[in-house]
Order: C-alpha cells, then structure tokens, then sequence
C-alpha cells in the first residue's frame, strides 16, 4: 500500500525562484532582517513554508548539516523496499508453515493406515488392545 502524499500548492519554478530571493536577500546584511517574511508575503505564501524551502536548500548545498533531498529520497525507496521484503517474508513463512502441516498430518495419516492395514492382516498376532479368543 502505497501512500500518496498532498498535491503540491506551489510549482518547482516558484519554489526555486522564492528560495533564490530569499538566500539573496538574506546575503545583504542590510535586507537579511526580515527577508524571508518579505518574500513570502509577496509571493502569497505562510513564511514557515519558505523558511523550510530555504533551510533544505541550504542543506542541499553544503551550506548546513542534515539530510540532502536526495538522502532522504533514498532513505524512503530503502524504507519502501524493506516493507515489500518483511511482507514478502511474512507470506512465506506462513505458506511454509502451511505446508508443513499438511505434509504432517499426510504423512501421519498415511502411517497410522499402513499400521491398521499391518494388524488387520495378521489376525493370529496377539497385540496388547487384541486378545487370541479364549477356548
């Protein structure tokens, strides 16, 4: 099952264009103050939204520790392929386990009938649960 995440509000192309404002402005010490509120006021977004643009951009490029965009994006295939093995591994034990069961109960099944057809056979064989009949 596959988890599909939320549509997308803003465009790569906007996304890319108000981190590159914002990183620029925030170089000039005089525009730093602020920068990332201005940007996002004027492009119409909540200014958390292009802090985290900006803070994976920063990322991204060596300029601040954390896990790149591509690390994470591997991380989650990773993730994603170890699910579908544990489910993969979990059918088949169960399968396996089935079918030992089955070859069980087959083979027991197929030994308690040759040891009747054994004890049926030899009627003049005394065996404990059978006595000779008495004279």
């Amino acid at each position: 099952m596959r988890v599909m995440s939320a549509p997308k509000k803003f465009s790569d192309e906007l996304r890319e264009r108000a981190t590159r404002m914002a990183v620029e402005l925030r170089r000039d010490p005089e525009t730093r103050g602020g920068a990332i509120r201005r940007v996002s006021e004027q492009l119409g977004m909540h200014p958390e939204t292009l802090r985290n643009w900006v803070r994976q951009a920063e990322i991204d490029g060596g300029v601040r520790p954390g896990t790149t965009s591509d690390e994470a994006k591997r991380l989650a295939e990773l993730e994603q392929e170890n699910r579908e093995l544990r489910r993969a591994n979990h059918i088949l034990r169960t399968a396996s386990a089935s079918a030992a069961r089955r070859i069980s109960t087959s083979s027991r099944s197929r030994l308690f009938s040759a040891f009747n057809r054994l004890i049926s056979a030899s009627s003049s064989v005394v065996t404990p649960w059978r006595c000779p009949p008495s004279t």
